[in-house]
């Protein structure tokens, strides 16, 4: 890492410490102040971590994060997905140092839930540049539309209209996520 890289790192870092009531995320040079999430959108939130949390912790291959954490990735970003879960073997290869304040990894698996504050196409950049910087499946859960999109390396994004489960595939082995209570009536 460059000692721009470290300094840019350290004033985005004390600022968080500066204003923690605020989320920030940092990318392309610019940073982003997101809006704190609705109860409807955090009660969505808290499922998606829950099931991942259960299916992570049932098989022990690695390790589920939520939205109050900011990753760096490999071309400086430092973004915070709403669900996310980096492999094991992964995970264990970061010194206990590098585990603190903003990880320097890309997670494997990341998800958004649109809320009424976000906007979609920035929503879609954000797993886009995830993808680009590693992550090996994304979704993009919008409740209200009752849509998902995956997103995957070097494919194009898929669609899917009213979905009763996902497939963790073959990131998430065995994992199938339900959206009762996500597309649910609120």
């Amino acid at each position: 890492m460059s000692h721009v890289d470290e300094y840019q790192d350290r004033v985005f870092s004390q600022l968080c410490r500066d204003y923690p009531d605020w989320r920030l995320e940092r990318t392309d040079g610019e940073i982003r102040m997101m809006t704190p999430a609705g109860a409807d959108s955090s009660e969505r939130e808290s499922k998606l971590n829950y099931q991942l949390v259960a299916w992570s912790e049932a098989n022990g291959l690695g390790h589920v994060y939520s939205s109050s954490v900011g990753f760096r990735l490999p071309n400086g970003s430092i973004l915070s997905p709403d669900a996310s879960w980096i492999a094991q073997e992964r995970w264990v290869s970061l010194s206990r140092r590098e585990r603190r304040g903003f990880p320097h990894i890309c997670p494997d698996f990341v998800a958004e839930l649109l809320s009424p504050s976000d906007r979609l196409p920035v929503l879609q950049a954000k797993l886009h540049e995830f993808i680009e910087q590693g992550a090996r499946l994304g979704w993009l859960i919008d409740p209200d539309r009752r849509v998902v999109e995956i997103y995957r390396p070097g494919q194009s994004v898929d669609v899917l209209v009213d979905p009763p489960t996902l497939s963790g595939e073959d990131v998430l082995p065995g994992f199938v996520f339900s959206l009762t209570g996500i597309f649910g009536d609120y």
